[in-house]
């Protein structure tokens, strides 16, 4: 079963999708930020269920409270191989650190033209702010894409002790 919950914060209210497994727990599927390019929108038959996300979203407030720095929640398994290679590199990126798009490619064994692709499959994590896509920047050190805006991307880095 589909469910879903919205968790207001300091980016806006944000949308967690998730499916219930055996044993009642909630993997995330999806976390998705007002006016994100490509966000989720609510399926029919889905079911808003808050308390589904009760972990999720003390894990959220905890961040941007600054008092986590990573998140241990579970996943729903998506993408494709490299997408996959490419987001847990992303999860490798340690709070308050940034690495280049071409770092990240290294890191998934595409250097070179896989700059473009892995900048792709960044793009195309359901997990934003959770996933910490936002610690990619470019080469020359300027913020570069980010789905939910720059604005945000700055937001989330400058919480993280990040100058840009």
């Amino acid at each position: 079963m589909t469910v879903y919950a919205y968790v207001d914060g300091p980016l806006g209210k944000m949308l967690l999708v998730g499916q219930l497994v055996p044993g009642g727990r909630t993997v995330l599927r999806s976390l998705s930020l007002p006016g994100q390019k490509g966000a989720v929108v609510v399926g029919d038959g889905w079911t808003r269920a808050p308390g589904a996300f009760e972990e999720a979203a003390g894990q959220l407030r905890e961040y941007f409270a600054g008092e986590r720095d990573r998140f241990d929640l579970p996943y729903a398994a998506s993408g494709t191989e490299f997408q996959r290679r490419v987001w847990a590199a992303l999860e490798e990126i340690p709070y308050g650190t940034t690495v280049s798009y071409g770092e990240i490619a290294r890191r998934v064994g595409s250097p070179g033209a896989g700059v473009r692709a892995v900048g792709t499959a960044i793009g195309r994590n359901p997990l934003l702010v959770v996933r910490p896509c936002h610690r990619v920047i470019g080469a020359d050190g300027a913020l570069r894409g980010y789905a939910a805006g720059l604005d945000r991307k700055e937001r989330l880095l400058g919480l993280e002790g990040v100058l840009v």
